[in-house]
């Protein structure tokens, strides 16, 4: 166990660089892995100025890591399958017990939050903060049998805001990797830790989520999940070496605003459900996809077009999911990549989720996914990110047109759009006990 202090000193004397490397260095570059020491050594610079722990007070960093959605996508919530991997962007926090039944939270350039122990019911006025995403773990993690105790913990961030990397399921994973640490003996395995931070969410925070965020950003590398039975999800880590691959994944963030797209999404999972409905179940998972295809006249009559363009994204996209993992199983990269087009075409053709007919004149993402397009010349592939409308693009680059690819989609969105991220190996985790 170490004390702050001989934390900063082994950090200072590289005697974590193998760890770091693995979540932060990706590329190999020595700079990379100077940028995450210099940074690990912040995070507990931090923590010491803001809680000033005893001298012997043990200890520790703490990672959870962002998610990107690789295959299936709006798959999940019909019972589908997906195919998400963590990034090597993450919140990254620094941690130690206080002796106390509070558990306070310092972020990064905001006030402490404070969850006291001995009250951990639902609180209305906390809906959509992170106060009730601490809460809410906590609170699940007590449900499961486990003695909490207090703890201080300062974080800091690097996962993109509205990028579609899930920020909230980060921070969801990474308080519950500190609870399990300290409170758990680490007891709790990441699918575990990924339906408890489901729960906060959908309870506490009051965001209706699947589980693909919090599995993506607990489980680490790349995941496939298949949710059947969203109670029992069927998880399988996929082992691929992206590094390997010769492409470099970026996620471009095309200056769009989330804001004000509920009902597009809303009507996605209602359209999908109103089809299913046709065949007497809930989800589409549950119709046969032959039978959904003899019933598309009597459909476009009773849900309208638009519905069934979507049942037959959903029908085509799950079915993709399960044939990317395959493809990178196989080592075929070549394979992954033109199933990666093919959805990207059915998310824009079919699913209909790149613009929002509340506001046609915005087309950030079919303006960015075509100039992206001309930009890669056939090669690497391009699709929508996430949940679609507005946000952000993920691209598959050659390596040797990164930086052409990178050059001219800041041109058309502007400098720091483009960001280039790794598959990491690792999900949620403690990085140094």
């Amino acid at each position: 166990m170490y004390s702050c202090q001989a934390l900063r000193r082994s950090l200072s004397a590289g005697e974590h660089d193998q760890v770091l490397s693995q979540l932060y260095a990706l590329d190999g570059a020595d700079s990379s892995l100077a940028a995450a020491r210099a940074r690990a050594l912040r995070v507990v610079e931090a923590f010491q100025e803001h809680f000033a722990p005893k001298e012997d007070t043990p200890a520790a960093l703490f990672s959870g890591p962002g998610r990107t959605e690789i295959g299936g996508n709006h798959t999940d919530h019909q019972h589908g399958r997906v195919l998400c991997g963590s990034v090597d962007l993450d919140m990254l926090a620094c941690a130690a017990p206080n002796g106390l039944n509070v558990i306070r939270v310092v972020s990064e350039g905001y006030p402490v939050l404070k969850v006291e122990l001995d009250k951990l019911i639902p609180r209305k006025e906390e809906r959509n903060t992170s106060a009730a995403l601490v809460r809410g773990v906590a609170a699940k993690i007590q449900e499961l049998g486990y003695p909490l105790a207090g703890f201080d913990a300062y974080v800091t961030s690097s996962v993109l805001s509205g990028s579609g990397l899930s920020s909230s399921a980060a921070y969801e994973i990474l308080i519950g990797n500190i609870i399990n640490h300290f409170c758990c003996g680490g007891a709790l395995d990441p699918i575990s830790l990924a339906k408890i931070g489901q729960y906060a969410e959908n309870v506490y925070f009051g965001k209706p989520s699947g589980l693909m965020d919090q599995m993506g950003s607990s489980v680490g590398g790349a995941v496939a999940i298949d949710f059947a039975d969203p109670a029992a999800p069927v998880v399988e880590k996929v082992e691929y070496d992206f590094t390997r691959s010769g492409h470099v994944l970026c996620i471009v963030d095309t200056g769009s605003c989330h804001a004000d797209l509920t009902d597009d999404y809303t009507d996605i999972t209602r359209e999908m459900g109103a089809v299913a409905a046709h065949f007497g179940k809930q989800y589409l998972r549950q119709v046969e996809e032959a039978e959904f295809l003899a019933a598309i006249p009597a459909l476009h009559d009773e849900c309208g077009d638009r519905a069934v363009l979507r049942a037959l994204h959903f029908f085509e996209d799950d079915r993709r999911a399960a044939e990317e993992t395959k493809a990178l199983k196989d080592g075929d990269f070549n394979r992954f990549l033109q199933l990666l087009r093919a959805s990207g075409l059915s998310s824009a053709l079919h699913l209909q989720n790149t613009w929002s007919i509340a506001d046609p004149k915005q087309q950030a993402i079919p303006m960015a996914l075509a100039m992206g397009e001309r930009l890669l010349e056939g090669t690497g592939a391009i699709r929508v990110h996430g949940g679609g409308f507005a946000g952000t693009i993920q691209a598959f680059v050659p390596q040797e047109k990164l930086a052409a690819f990178k050059e001219g989609m800041e041109a058309l969105l502007g400098s720091g759009k483009c960001h280039v991220l790794h598959i990491r190996p690792v999900g949620g985790c403690v990085v140094i006990k």
